[in-house]
């Protein structure tokens, strides 16, 4: 009856949040609640439910959201210390750069594609990479007679490697999810990021010959290039601070790797040095950080939801019972290899569910069924993750819309020019995760 129940939920959950019913805020939080009460009323008749009590739900809930609390508070943080950083001007002179780089080279212009949305990317808002990726570099495109199809390729296909930064989303919902540091999870990660990066500036440079040979080398002025910013606060600039604000983001970035402190610490600290160092003026102090709370509310209140949700999966022991009948149904001889098979159908699963549906709803079914076999929560929690570039094609990300509609291309056309390469992305970020040992192909210790 567990089984029954725990499936249940997580198909309620999927289906409300698929057919965008209820927010993902909303269904994380209710739809729990509706089933734990079911259960307890069903426990009158089963004895297997029979340990479900009211009184107990709400430790149920409150435990979830206290593991959950430090991810909340890390991502609460993290965004907002990039977006403060986007307005002071940081990133400026890096796309006035680029601009002036690739002139009228359709080969410079797709390597400097790349290079600019991996910058933007460290934002970790996909809406905002793609608005400040196209406006800098669709005129280029225009301009030359390129395919903007290939443009959405690289930058969705960068912004989707990037996306596995623990503020990013996927990174923060898995070890949520898990129960795991973040830290853990994405530090092992860098490598296979890497390469997967590397893999993508060939793709350019493939894609670039051929824009070459289609329509040759124009020369334009590109002087336009430095009115061209990614601040859009003339009033929050701070030009004469950017040395500043470089040397502070790379001390957070080594910091971070290095583990000094916990990353929500981190955090936090760069973000208040970042703000008294910048803005003198309380009221705009204030004013910036009221300007994006919207979106960091956002994806920390779903992080606390989720809290409630996997609190009652958990507490319940419908993860457990599940996770026994996934073990029963899994060949013995497939087992071992859980975390590679995580990793192909993350693919799948998160192209036809939400991210969501898929971390707080299937990954801790697996996890469960992998620890049968040795395979530790981290290491799944890392196996999860590697999906991300084909996710962000799904219909269910609306920032893919966004993507759409900025560079004039039909989704349905985006889609199927840039799958291919999404797939051939993720295995590559797959077998180099496999090589250098980030989570196991076959486990031995089951």
């Amino acid at each position: 009856m567990l089984t029954l129940l725990g499936l249940g939920m997580i198909l309620c959950f999927m289906y409300l949040i698929m057919s965008r019913r209820m927010s993902a805020l909303v269904a994380l939080t209710l739809i729990p609640v509706v089933f734990a009460l079911i259960a307890y009323g069903l426990g009158f008749y089963f004895e297997s439910l029979s340990h479900i009590e009211i009184a107990k739900l709400g430790e149920m809930m409150l435990d979830g959201v206290k593991k959950l609390a430090p991810t909340g508070v890390m991502l609460l943080f993290a965004i907002l210390y990039f977006a403060i950083m986007i307005d002071t001007g940081l990133f400026d002179p890096s796309v006035k750069w680029i601009l002036k780089m690739v002139k009228g080279d359709p080969l410079k212009v797709t390597l400097g594609t790349i290079t600019l949305t991996i910058i933007v990317s460290l934002d970790g808002d996909g809406s905002t990479t793609y608005m400040i990726c196209v406006a800098a570099m669709l005129p280029l495109y225009k301009r030359l007679g390129m395919s903007p199809l290939v443009m959405a390729c690289l930058m969705m296909l960068a912004s989707g490697i990037m996306n596995l930064t623990p503020w990013g989303g996927p990174t923060a919902r898995a070890a949520s999810a898990l129960h795991v540091d973040p830290s853990a999870v994405f530090v092992p990660m860098v490598i296979p990021m890497l390469a997967s990066i590397g893999w993508l500036y060939f793709l350019g440079y493939i894609y670039g010959k051929m824009e070459r040979k289609r329509v040759g080398i124009i020369e334009l002025d590109v002087s336009h290039g430095n009115s061209i910013q990614i601040s859009n606060n003339p009033e929050a600039n701070r030009a004469h601070l950017r040395w500043f604000n470089a040397l502070l983001t790379i001390v957070l970035m080594v910091c971070l790797v290095k583990e000094i402190l916990p990353m929500s610490v981190l955090f936090m600290i760069a973000l208040c040095i970042a703000l008294v160092v910048n803005y003198k003026d309380l009221d705009m102090q204030k004013s910036l950080v009221a300007h994006h709370a919207g979106s960091a509310l956002n994806v920390v209140g779903i992080i606390f939801a989720a809290g409630i949700f996997t609190g009652i999966l958990s507490g319940t022991g419908m993860v457990d019972a599940m996770s026994k009948e996934l073990v029963a149904i899994i060949p013995e001889s497939m087992g071992p290899f859980l975390a590679p098979i995580t990793a192909v159908i993350s693919m799948p699963l998160t192209f036809f569910m939400s991210n969501d549906a898929f971390y707080y709803g299937v990954l801790p079914i697996l996890s469960e069924a992998a620890a049968n076999y040795g395979i530790t929560p981290v290491e799944m929690a890392r196996a999860s993750i590697v999906g991300q570039p084909v996710h962000l094609l799904s219909p269910l990300v609306p920032s893919t819309y966004l993507l759409c509609g900025l560079a004039g291309i039909e989704l349905g056309h985006h889609q199927k020019f840039t799958i291919k390469w999404a797939i051939i992305t993720c295995l590559f970020m797959l077998a180099t995760a496999l090589i250098v040992g980030v989570f196991p192909f076959y486990s031995t210790l089951g």
